[in-house]
């Protein structure tokens, strides 16, 4: 028997009386984009959920500039300061945590030792308002492009979304740091791609890029006067 053209209704009987029979039916329904669902038996409610796409950098900006996704940036507020989309929403997964108790004391201390120092990272915590706050500046039924740095929270914001009815959902893979520059018009003093990258990590870098120029310059300067830097050589003290 069909079901509007979306699936097919498969009938059981369940038990009988003297008059009548009691049956139950089960809905299939195929979603948009090629997903099975089986529903609960009617007269109880079932959630059709879609797939998440997964896009690299120039289809998402198809998706915003042709087909209206809005843009949502899962992202911590420091990432998002670096570098953001022109126009998003800025709903963070994780919130700086700023709970005074003496395990979270301690955790922030070893963190901002390590991953805060090398790396920049807050100390953090789940958003426990993130879906309610989603939901207050779009409806379930909006189309929304999901992006974080890394495209690991964005997974995890998109799942959360889903499970809260939202059915038309994006994803960048692998995140903001591999989208091209000029892809996307964005606000802040760094390019999207790079956003993530604080601490003294990106002192490291500019060491071992100094250090590699002084490198190259010494290797063509013994190169192409191998006399004078001999002589130089010479005046070192060994």
């Amino acid at each position: 028997m069909a079901a509007g053209g979306l699936g097919t209704c498969c009938w059981s009987t369940l038990s009988y009386t003297s008059h009548f029979q009691v049956r139950t039916s089960s809905l299939v329904v195929k979603a948009p984009r090629g997903r099975l669902v089986t529903g609960k038996p009617f007269g109880r409610s079932f959630v059709i959920k879609a797939e998440v796409k997964y896009v690299n950098g120039e289809e998402a900006k198809q998706l915003v500039a042709v087909e209206g996704y809005s843009v949502v940036d899962v992202r911590d507020r420091s990432q998002f300061d670096r570098a953001h989309i022109k126009s998003c929403y800025h709903v963070p997964l994780f919130i700086e945590n700023k709970d005074n108790d003496i395990g979270t004391i301690i955790k922030r201390t070893l963190h901002n030792n390590f991953s805060g120092l090398f790396y920049g990272l807050p100390f953090t915590k789940p958003n426990p308002e993130f879906v309610q706050t989603v939901k207050s500046q779009l409806p379930p039924d909006s189309k929304v492009l999901i992006v974080c740095q890394e495209g690991l929270r964005s997974a995890a914001a998109a799942d959360k979304l889903d499970r809260a009815g939202f059915e038309n959902i994006a994803c960048i893979t692998s995140g903001l740091q591999s989208v091209k520059p000029g892809t996307f018009e964005s606000v802040g003093s760094t390019e999207l791609q790079d956003a993530g990258k604080a601490g003294l990590v990106t002192v490291q870098g500019d060491i071992s890029r100094v250090l590699g120029a002084i490198l190259v310059c010494a290797f063509l300067f013994i190169t192409f006067f191998p006399d004078l830097a001999e002589k130089i050589l010479g005046l070192i003290p060994v």
